[in-house]
């Protein structure tokens, strides 16, 4: 598969968590809320988008933790491999499961 189709998958499960995983985006929305009230202006819907926006960021970043385990215990100095790429699609894509039921729910 091209390197581009792997970091399209890795992408859109980061992006399907971000915006249908419910737990985790009230989570954060409710941290950011608490922990920084005056950094979007007091507005509820760019604190909401920015939540969603760390949810998925988190999910690309969580998933990429077992691929940099393996390239590591290969010892890989140059680009990812093929093999650590799917490591990281299957991590991410295995992150996005819960909001899976919401996302197939939406019916795009």
């Amino acid at each position: 598969m091209e390197r581009n189709l792997y970091f399209v998958g890795i992408a859109a499960f980061g992006v399907i968590n971000g915006l249908f995983n419910q737990l985790w985006v009230l989570f954060a929305l409710i941290h950011v809320q608490i922990l920084a009230p005056a950094l979007l202006f007091g507005s509820v819907g760019l604190t909401l988008m920015f939540s969603s926006l760390m949810v998925s960021t988190a999910t690309i970043i969580l998933g990429g933790i077992p691929a940099a385990l393996y390239e590591r215990s290969i010892g890989a100095t140059s680009d990812s491999t093929d093999t650590s790429l799917w490591i990281w699609l299957a991590g991410t894509g295995l992150l996005a499961l819960p909001a899976a039921g919401n996302f197939l729910e939406f019916k795009l």
